[in-house]
């Protein structure tokens, strides 16, 4: 085994070190050979500093650079010199020192690399992922790291700072109907029976607050069996919190508070709190759906009372179903014919019947597929609605039943902002509050909880129908992207039984499910609280990487798989045997050995 000393990091070399002897040790990034001269950028984690070797100095290390390639390990003794004022490079950090080489060990070599490191981004991601410790050498996916690391940091000094208690919560645990499909994990010891990954601590912070921590936090991770996607994986982490004794804005501040923190520690910059507000019905309402980018404008509008009185046949019939026409307003696109024929076959895409547009061309003139059924004053009514229209505005219209029309219009102004390139580099959070506490599924014929089955109503819901209900739940929006959701929990076993009620759930099931939790609720369990936010999302939104991939240091492809590992794996009916299972033909996706 060689043996090697290193003293500082390459892209730590200052002018404190000038006419020193230093020791680094790192992977060669480029060798260039200029005659009698060997320039090597060497690399580690710090950054990158340029190494010189001479035959004049040492001529035995010189013949050993020649051999030097992409990606070898090796370390390096040498002394501290300035570069010519010529060839500073501003670049670096160690841009204007160079260190002249006096010793050379190779302490490993590399074969040719199955991607360039500077091409990387341009790779096949699976490619990456087979190489990922290749892949994690560039200073993109290091600085992406460097982030997460900091930030997280920063959390636990913020949190450690509000008297929290981190606490680790079982990743082998009982499977409970939260909400996701969930994993499960044989027992060899307990044949027949089966652990499940937890898709969160939920359960078990709350039994924390049943325990009189009133204060935990945690960086859990979390696993949901779940159809993946940019900002989704089968294993994630998330910033788990809860608290006794508390109300929605106690938990809102605390976040902002936490958020303000991280923002400046971590990023120096001051985060406006508190954070703008809104309710699950306005947020639909003006952005159709319940996580708004607010970067921009182009708000939907209800036009139906516009057209109460329309000839128009299809109008009149989704209207006399009581459904509505929602419109947005863009203004200075300069949209060609076909540029609009093309959004209307997008709507569609979307899920609209159709599109109707109408682009102003002056006060008295309305260009339209519709214009001959539009009343002559159209500009003014418009104009009681669309504040700030004017010659050249276009407006867009989905009509239809309600939910339907305003989630397509929710979609055609976030492809509309992308496409006009309307949407700012800048941060826009919000809160999302009053969400509903359940939303039926039609299919099921059953109601679900919005949130989960934990979450307790607002003040009346007893005289309420369940499709009335209000949750104490919100939500944390950052860039249009839930960036995490909470809610006040139920403390009452009575309350909470009567949900599991509506959810569904008989008597039996629920004992079977939830018995320990409705046990624990009746011995002294103090009103509590909480929220988690995805910690995997926030890193990729600050980092602007295009998917939460990008920020996890092993994640699995888009299928659920990982090349590096080659997993999953098909198993052998031998060890399948010890924990009582075998593959059924239709299911099983390779034959065991």
């Amino acid at each position: 085994m060689q043996s090697f000393e290193r003293t500082t990091g390459c892209g730590l070399v200052n002018k404190q070190q000038l006419g020193s002897t230093i020791y680094l040790a790192g992977w060669v990034q480029k060798r260039r050979d200029h005659g009698g001269l060997i320039f090597v950028d060497l690399r580690d984690r710090s950054g990158i500093m340029q190494l010189v070797f001479d035959p004049t100095i040492n001529a035995d290390t010189h013949t050993q650079a020649q051999a030097l390639r992409s990606e070898y390990v090796i370390q390096v003794s040498g002394t501290v010199v300035e570069r010519t004022p010529q060839t500073i490079n501003k670049e670096l950090a160690t841009g204007e020192w160079e260190l002249r080489i006096t010793h050379l060990v190779v302490l490993n070599t590399a074969k040719t690399l199955p991607f360039s490191l500077e091409d990387a981004p341009q790779v096949d991601e699976e490619l990456r992922l087979q190489y990922r410790y290749i892949d994690l050498r560039r200073p993109a996916m290091r600085a992406n790291f460097e982030l997460r690391n900091n930030i997280i940091y920063a959390m636990r000094e913020f949190f450690q700072h509000e008297s929290f208690y981190e606490v680790e919560t079982p990743i082998l645990t009982k499977n409970t109907p939260e909400g996701a499909r969930e994993f499960l994990v044989p027992s060899r010891m307990h044949v027949g029976s089966v652990y499940a990954l937890p898709q969160s601590p939920q359960l078990y912070k709350q039994l924390l607050m049943a325990g009189g921590f009133e204060k935990y936090f945690q960086i859990a991770r979390c696993f949901r069996d779940e159809d993946l996607r940019a900002d989704r994986q089968p294993e994630f982490t998330q910033l788990d919190i809860e608290m006794s004794f508390v109300q929605e804005h106690d938990i809102q501040s605390l976040i902002e508070r936490m958020l303000h923190h991280v923002f400046k520690k971590v990023l120096n910059i001051t985060l406006d709190i508190p954070l703008q507000r809104i309710t699950f019905a306005d947020a639909f309402a003006r952005y159709g759906c319940d996580k708004p980018d607010l970067r921009f404008g182009i708000e939907i509008h209800d036009t139906t009372a516009l057209f109460a009185n329309t000839e128009l046949t299809f109008l009149k019939a989704i209207l006399s179903k009581g459904g509505k026409i929602g419109g947005i307003h863009v203004h200075s696109a300069d949209f060609s014919r076909s540029d609009l024929e093309g959004w209307v076959a997008h709507a569609q895409k979307l899920g609209a019947s159709g599109l109707i547009w109408m682009r102003i061309k002056d006060e008295q003139t309305i260009e339209s597929p519709i214009t001959k059924f539009l009343p002559n004053d159209m500009f003014a009514l418009l104009k009681t609605i669309y504040h700030d229209l004017s010659i050249g505005s276009v407006i867009f219209l989905v009509a239809g039943e309600y939910k339907k029309a305003w989630e397509v219009l929710g979609k055609l102004r976030l492809d509309m902002a992308r496409t006009l390139k309307r949407i700012p580099n800048t941060m826009a959070f919000c809160w999302i509050t009053d969400f509903p506490l359940f939303e039926y599924d039609e299919a099921a014929k059953r109601y679900n909880a919005m949130h989960h089955p934990f979450t307790s109503p607002q003040e009346g819901w007893q005289d309420q129908k369940a499709e009335q209900m209000k949750a104490r739940a919100y939500d944390i929006v950052f860039n249009g992207i839930e960036l995490g959701g909470g809610s006040i929990r139920i403390h009452d076993s009575r309350m909470q039984a009567k949900v599991f009620e509506l959810l569904g759930l008989s008597t039996q099931q629920t004992q079977q499910k939830f018995g320990f939790l409705l046990e624990a609720l009746e011995y002294g369990f103090p009103p509590h609280g909480g929220i988690a936010l995805g910690l995997d999302r926030l890193i990729m939104l600050l980092s602007g990487s295009p998917s939460i991939r990008e920020v996890i240091a092993f994640p699995k492809t888009q299928r659920g798989n990982d090349p590096l590992m080659e997993a999953p794996t098909p198993v052998t009916s031998e060890h399948l045997k010890e924990y009582g299972l075998r593959l059924l033909p239709s299911i099983a996706q390779a034959k065991p050995e």
